[in-house]
């Protein structure tokens, strides 16, 4: 008895992190995640990270829910299919993963519904938007006005995801009263970004060209902070990247907690 409930109350959130499906050599099939992703979320957030196949042949959007304390949605190089926002696809939205959008947007919705936290990074900052009715760009670059946000095509991976822009969040804003203040430094590697808006996603944070950088959803329950930029680099040490992992690392204790309160009461 005394050693499971030790056991009980050591043990950190799990936390799903959504994998990318992907080719080793060309030919071997694998689903894979960044280990930046794993240690900012072992170290900083002080949970347990565990790749989840993003396909729904191996995995439910149920059994997810039921196993995990919360979710994070990384990047990826493959985008959300516009049909799943009601557009045509066109070269200019490169590849896909329809496997992974099936899995994704659906568990996205139910988790916004239940109030199970989750963090949405840059590919994953776009399933929020789209799951809950936002549109996307396909190449931002491409619209009068707007910058470049894509990786670096050369460079060390320091380069890569140096510090490159300012965000302004909303003054007094739920991203504001994290960070203490209303002007950030962020990296920026993706080609895509938000067009509309869904009822409920609310943009608190814009790139100096007006690109939408920083969502939650309105009147959630849980934990829905989603950022376009990667703060999964550096996380320990980046004053941004920092308070955004130890924020959802209270949410996902919050949600476990609540769980194995529970168990107990079933006991």
């Amino acid at each position: 008895m005394t050693i499971r409930l030790t056991s009980k109350l050591m043990r950190r959130p799990l936390v799903g992190v959504i994998g990318n499906y992907y080719l080793i050599n060309d030919e071997y099939p694998v689903h894979a995640g960044g280990t930046m992703n794993f240690e900012a979320l072992s170290d900083v957030s002080g949970c347990m990270p565990v790749i989840i196949p993003a396909d729904p042949a191996y995995v439910s959007v149920e059994e997810l829910q039921n196993c995990f304390d919360g979710f994070v949605f990384t990047g990826g190089r493959a985008n959300v299919h516009p049909d799943e926002y009601g557009e045509l696809e066109t070269d200019a939205h490169g590849t896909f993963d329809r496997a992974r959008d099936a899995i994704t947007l659906p568990l996205i919705r139910s988790c916004v519904a239940i109030g199970q936290p989750f963090f949405g990074i840059c590919r994953g900052f776009q399933e929020v938007a789209v799951a809950m009715g936002s549109t996307l760009h396909p190449e931002i670059r491409d619209l009068p006005g707007r910058d470049n946000h894509r990786m670096p095509p050369d460079g060390t991976l320091k380069e890569k995801f140096a510090l490159s822009h300012k965000v302004s969040v909303t003054k007094e804003g739920p991203f504001s009263k994290l960070f203490g203040t209303n002007e950030l430094m962020t990296n920026t590697l993706h080609g895509q970004g938000i067009k509309t808006t869904g009822p409920r996603v609310i943009i608190d944070g814009y790139a100096p060209d007006g690109t939408p950088e920083a969502i939650y959803i309105k009147d959630a329950p849980g934990f829905t902070f989603s950022v376009q930029w990667h703060p999964e680099w550096n996380a320990e040490a980046d004053p941004v990247s920092r308070p955004l992992f130890e924020a959802f690392g209270t949410a996902a204790r919050a949600w476990k907690q609540s769980k194995d309160n529970k168990r107990e009461n079933c006991i």
